[in-house]
């Protein structure tokens, strides 16, 4: 019986968590902010993509390339054969000295509204071009025969920001540039965009291109049991051949059904303190209890508490100024 040669450098009996923020004295529960406080507690700078904090935690590997692929891979279950790039809706808001990027995502774009939007874009810039422009769900696609330029990270790393330092450098931004700005004079005065100020939504007056490439292939790799409602993880999932299971409401149940470690992310719109609480409680019996041996659990705040049951001896520990 052949041992596996590929052992993951992960600890197979930890799991990794991505929960709703924490800080801001969002948690009351003074028995769990205490259990956090004799974690190692850190907070990262800045957004980051949710994939690329994941693997890293794991030690598997990013993709170099296709991250929009993945993602449509994530939501139709089958593996993308052509050169895509997401191509996201987005408010960018004109301020006095440059414009600030909002992403969209944490209201969401109804489908109904990036439908039209994205018929529009394809009827009036795609005829007789290398490229189209699709929807799936609340995610717009830009497919080409002709690989392009397009930004590395998704809109929501730089929420709030500026754009500029995340368009594509170098060869091919120009044509990116031209792409955008003909993508916005389309759109510029659609009816979508009345109606979402009637509903008191900020307009859609710009398309996010990111992500671009081939899907990468499929392989066999070792990796812990995944629970989400995110594509695009679901995607590097499958493109590995490994488990994937939507996000079953509770952490209890994700315990149940695994025998080892696993990953799972509570959705961004699940942003409810109690639930919160409910998760952490629930991870703290497993690793009391012995089921897990460590837990490393990913704030969308951008904290980072890395549980481990020998922690528990920092009894003096009682809370964290992280937490406030």
């Amino acid at each position: 019986n052949m041992q596996n040669p590929v052992t993951p450098s992960y600890d197979k009996n930890s799991a990794v968590v991505v929960l709703p923020p924490v800080s801001g004295g969002r948690l009351q529960d003074p028995g769990l902010r205490a259990w956090l406080a004799r974690s190692d507690l850190t907070r990262r700078d800045g957004e980051r993509e949710l994939l690329s904090l994941i693997v890293a935690e794991l030690g598997l590997p990013y993709p170099e390339e296709g991250l929009a692929a993945l993602r449509m891979w994530g939501q139709t279950g089958d593996q993308p054969t052509v050169w895509i790039a997401a191509a996201d809706p987005v408010y960018l808001e004109p301020r006095l000295d440059r414009r600030c990027l909002h992403a969209l995502r944490r209201q969401g774009v109804p489908p109904a509204d990036l439908r039209p939007l994205i018929d529009h874009i394809q009827g009036t810039l795609a005829n007789g071009r290398t490229y189209d422009f699709a929807r799936l769900g609340s995610c717009g696609y830009l497919r080409t025969d002709v690989p392009m330029a397009s930004a590395a990270v998704p809109s929501y790393v730089l929420d709030g920001q500026a754009p500029d330092e995340h368009l594509p450098k170098g060869e091919g931004s120009d044509e990116y540039r031209k792409l955008i700005s003909e993508v916005e004079m389309a759109i510029h005065e659609h009816e979508v965009n009345r109606m979402r100020a009637g509903r008191d939504l900020p307009p859609i007056n710009s398309l996010w291109i990111w992500g671009g490439g081939k899907a990468p292939e499929r392989t066999n790799r070792p990796q812990p049991p995944l629970f989400s409602d995110d594509p695009l993880l679901t995607g590097y999932w499958e493109s590995a051949t490994a488990q994937a299971e939507t996000w079953p409401g509770n952490i209890a149940d994700c315990v149940a059904v695994t025998s080892a470690g696993f990953v799972a992310e509570v959705p961004e719109a699940a942003d409810d303190p109690e639930l919160l609480e409910t998760c952490l409680r629930q991870l703290r019996s497993a690793v009391k209890s012995g089921r897990l041996s460590g837990l490393v659990l990913l704030f969308r705040d951008g904290l980072r508490a890395e549980i481990k049951r020998s922690q528990a001896l920092r009894f003096w520990r009682r809370d964290s100024e992280l937490l406030e």
